[in-house]
């Protein structure tokens, strides 16, 4: 699992469909957890939902979840304001 210059990546974002909510949330993390990936954004657009985790010590901890429209600032890139209507627009 590694990036285009042979790097892993610090931060991965997982998109929920109906098929792959439940190998998201255990296989895919718990893998993600053994390479060390720092941050992790699971994405449910059924739910309008963005849940943010950071890696703590070998494992998950959820940092929050923003569900809706609004703009947020989510760890790592609390730099930049997300637009969260723009990801459930069809």
């Amino acid at each position: 699992m590694t990036g285009p210059h042979g790097e892993l990546p610090r931060t991965v974002c997982e998109v929920f469909s109906p098929s792959t909510e439940t190998l998201d949330r255990t296989r895919k993390m718990g893998s993600y957890a053994r390479e060390d990936v720092q941050h992790l954004w699971l994405v449910d657009p059924r739910l309008s939902l963005l849940e943010v985790y950071w890696l703590e010590a070998g494992r998950w901890s959820r940092l929050g979840a923003r569900q809706g429209t609004l703009a947020v600032r989510a760890e790592p890139f609390e730099a930049l304001a997300l637009e969260l209507g723009l990801l459930w627009e069809r």
